[in-house]
């Protein structure tokens, strides 16, 4: 009898997460719920009967926790979906003193994947982060990674550059390593994302909360990928909704960037740059 496969769905107490939570479990998938508000948490774990896993991904050490747990929990992990990530109105720093979105969208991903990345490839597994067509929108600048030198704009600029991030994070991981790896844009969901933003809730002022498509939409890519179905694209892919090798920045293109983005990510985090 084949064994249940265990994903790892972070950003899973409420919105794309949740909705692919629901669908993962009734696909017979074991789910690692992990979530920030540990009530919403546990009730999408409950709901999927998954494990709940608080974590704060403002804080390093929380990821560092997360990971030595899963890892003492799940003897085989299948799919880490990185989809935790969001957009802070406000530049604010982390208790580690990087910007929040920085560290939400990237290092926080980046630092758990590195950490679960052994145990990933042992049962040949799949990593899937949640990306955004913001990304081509944003612009990294290894000397300012932290945001502190250019305009905030609400927000929406540290963003672009965190998704930027992820596609060359998810470029990088597939041709370092074994796994396979894909990002994707789930579409232009609509949820509470954004919502401290003044952008964001004169969008939802506007069109009486009747703007973009619905989270069980929105989760659709990200059910597909974490499945158990054959992802027939070359590992690294970026998807647009489900159409593979979608838009991207002209920056995720560059290889030799995306290197030295890998570098500086792995010495932020306190972890050597090769595997």
């Amino acid at each position: 009898m084949t064994e249940p496969r265990t994903i790892v769905l972070t950003g899973a107490s409420s919105g794309i997460g949740r909705k692919a939570a629901v669908t993962l479990a009734k696909g017979g998938a074991t789910l690692a719920i992990v979530g920030r508000n540990p009530d919403r948490t546990r009730a999408v774990a409950e709901e999927v009967g998954g494990v709940a896993h608080v974590c704060d991904f403002d804080r390093l050490d929380d990821v560092r926790r997360l990971a030595d747990t899963l890892l003492d929990a799940h003897p085989r992990i299948d799919v880490l979906a990185n989809n935790a990530g969001g957009l802070v109105s406000r530049r604010e720093t982390t208790t580690d003193g990087y910007e929040r979105t920085l560290q939400s969208n990237h290092l926080a991903p980046y630092l758990l994947t590195r950490l679960l990345l052994p145990r990933l490839v042992e049962s040949s597994g799949r990593v899937v982060s949640t990306s955004s067509a913001a990304n081509l929108f944003g612009r990294v600048r290894l000397d300012d990674l932290n945001y502190g030198k250019r305009a905030w704009l609400g927000g929406w600029g540290a963003y672009s550059q965190g998704k930027l991030l992820t596609n060359m994070f998810i470029s990088q991981l597939a041709a370092r390593s074994s796994v396979s790896a894909f990002a994707f844009h789930p579409g232009f969901v609509s949820t509470n994302f954004g919502m401290d933003t003044s952008v964001m809730r004169l969008m939802n002022t506007v069109t009486n909360g009747n703007y973009g498509i619905s989270a069980e939409a929105g989760s659709v890519p990200l059910v597909q990928l974490a499945g158990p179905t054959t992802i027939d694209v070359p590992s690294g892919t970026y998807f647009d909704q489900l159409k593979p090798f979608g838009r991207q920045n002209h920056q995720a293109k560059n290889v030799l960037l995306a290197e030295a983005v890998w570098d500086r990510s792995a010495e932020l985090v306190g972890l050597p740059s090769t595997l």
